[in-house]
């Protein structure tokens, strides 16, 4: 039996709640008498609630984000019924803005807003003791990053072996995207950095070789980014991937010089351009030179083996189909290894509602609260893009198209305008987006290049040449009997392969807010 409860529904097994952690790092001497449990979206709620039951806790912590809130909502019902003594406690980023609003707060006796660190102790501390607070709402506070117990002793060898490890070195974002929950944050705070750098080396001493930083703004303070840098490159190894979050138009020499002497396979930038459109940015107040930004991809592209992921977003106000495609097609020519399209998302709290009335914004009434349509974009066009980017997905980011998917956008000017015909051809043959098999997806390919005069031979040839290439021996059936080159021709290590596609992958996807 756990006096005290922490769980949560994961998007994914491999994703770990970083914020739990925290809350079990920090609560002292009860630390002893709490339990962390952990959970995925796919799973049914009753088996959910048939493992919280069964631990018959006191006080139930339960962290709530844009991805999970339907399912915790469910949960929670059933919860007050099965066990109506507990304490429900609800924290995270969907319940810190617009709290009363709710259908899920209603359901809890506690929320806490913001950084709950001290703030969930101190309540279960009172809870325990007998003296319950009035207030149902409580705000977390912003704590001294000193006093934080940091969490990294939390994570298990089963965590390590298996999950995602997240860190932060920092918290909070001096920017102001009103599409971010961070554009509400107070200036970056950093934690002590030789505390910091000493939980990273048992991390290391431990095991994990792979580091996904969430800090918003790592490359901001260079002091810091840079003795984070020098840490792990006088200790990288074979296996070593870091994964950090830059701001785009901030690279000095003093950087650069530490970043390019990391091996391929180490870094990974996660670049958030989200706009090129001059009049968007202004709009949503997001401070970018696009010069800058775009000239750092450059020459992150050109002079390291950083593998590059950067970030667009669509149906931001005043942005039209064809500003993103034009924005689009310039982070294309730019060549990052992966281009992630979004679309806009209605978080709690942020400024981007202000824009509701003017640019006619239409948001969807169920998590992840999706841009819907716009004035400068009609709902089907925003379905073209959602089509757009989960194909994308497949065909640009997996890594299993290398050299056939620049072959299909060789034949357009515009790259985005290729794609887009083609992910339209994809969806009137498929009618559907997910569940398609990957020897599918070279068929289809395979058949829409004909169409557009690619040769057969010259299809099939390179095509084959990207089936193989992940370790397949075998010919696929829509190939057969054509003119291929052997495997043992085939067999090279590929010069811009940097860390497995799985990998990168597995760091890349945890839904933010």
């Amino acid at each position: 039996m756990s006096r005290i409860l922490l769980t949560t529904l994961n998007a994914r097994y491999s994703h770990t709640s970083f914020g739990l952690r925290y809350l079990l790092a920090n609560l002292g001497a009860l630390r002893a008498s709490t339990e962390l449990v952990e959970f995925t979206i796919n799973d049914q709620i009753n088996d959910v609630l048939a493992e919280i039951v069964r631990r018959q806790p006191t006080i139930i912590g339960i962290g709530v984000y844009i991805w999970n809130v339907e399912p915790v909502t469910r949960l929670l019902a059933d919860l007050r019924r099965v066990l109506p003594d507990a304490w429900l406690v609800l924290g995270g980023p969907e319940v810190s803005y617009e709290t009363e609003q709710q259908a899920v707060t209603a359901l809890a006796d506690y929320v806490i807003t913001g950084e709950g660190d001290h703030a969930f102790r101190e309540l279960c501390e009172r809870l325990l003791s007998g003296v319950v607070p009035v207030e149902r709402v409580i705000a977390g506070g912003v704590p001294d990053l000193s006093t934080v117990a940091l969490p990294y002793h939390e994570y298990t060898a089963e965590d390590i072996a298996n999950r995602v490890v997240y860190v932060e070195a920092s918290r909070g974002c001096p920017f102001t995207c009103e599409f971010c929950l961070s554009a509400l944050d107070i200036p970056v705070r950093m934690f002590p950095l030789a505390e910091f750098l000493r939980a990273m080396q048992l991390l290391l001493d431990r095991g994990v070789r792979q580091f996904k930083f969430v800090d918003r703004t790592f490359n901001l303070n260079l002091r810091l980014s840079q003795a984070i840098l020098q840490f792990f490159l006088e200790r990288v190894e074979p296996g070593l991937f870091l994964h950090f979050e830059l701001i785009p138009d901030r690279l000095p020499e003093s950087l650069r010089d530490l970043i390019v002497q990391f091996p391929a396979g180490s870094l990974q930038f996660e670049i958030g351009i989200q706009t090129f459109n001059e009049e968007v940015g202004e709009l949503i107040s997001r401070r970018q030179d696009n010069a800058i930004a775009a000239a750092n991809l450059h020459w992150l592209r050109e002079h390291t083996a950083v593998h590059l992921h950067a970030d667009l977003i669509a149906g931001l106000p005043g942005e039209t189909l064809q500003s993103f495609a034009a924005g689009f097609d310039r982070l294309w020519s730019l060549r990052p290894h992966e281009i992630q399209v979004g679309l806009l998302k209605r978080l709690r709290g942020t400024p981007i509602l202000r824009h509701d009335d003017a640019y006619g914004l239409v948001w969807s009434g169920h998590s992840p609260w999706e841009i819907l349509q716009t004035a400068c974009m009609s709902f089907e066009e925003l379905q073209q893009v959602r089509r757009f980017a989960r194909f994308w997905d497949l065909y640009g980011n997996s890594g299993s198209f290398q050299e056939s998917l620049p072959l299909l956008l060789r034949s357009g000017a515009s790259p985005f305008a290729q794609f887009m015909g083609f992910s339209t051809w994809v969806w009137e043959r498929e009618q559907r987006r997910h569940n398609i098999a990957l020897i599918r997806l070279y068929e289809l390919l395979f058949e829409y290049l004909q169409e557009c005069g690619t040769s057969a031979d010259e299809a099939a040839v390179v095509l084959y040449r990207d089936y193989v290439r992940g370790g397949r021996r075998d010919t696929p059936a829509f190939l057969r009997g054509r003119d291929l080159p052997s495997i043992g021709k085939l067999r090279r290590v590929a010069a811009d392969q940097h860390v497995p596609t799985r990998q990168r992958r597995h760091l890349g996807e945890l839904p933010t807010e």
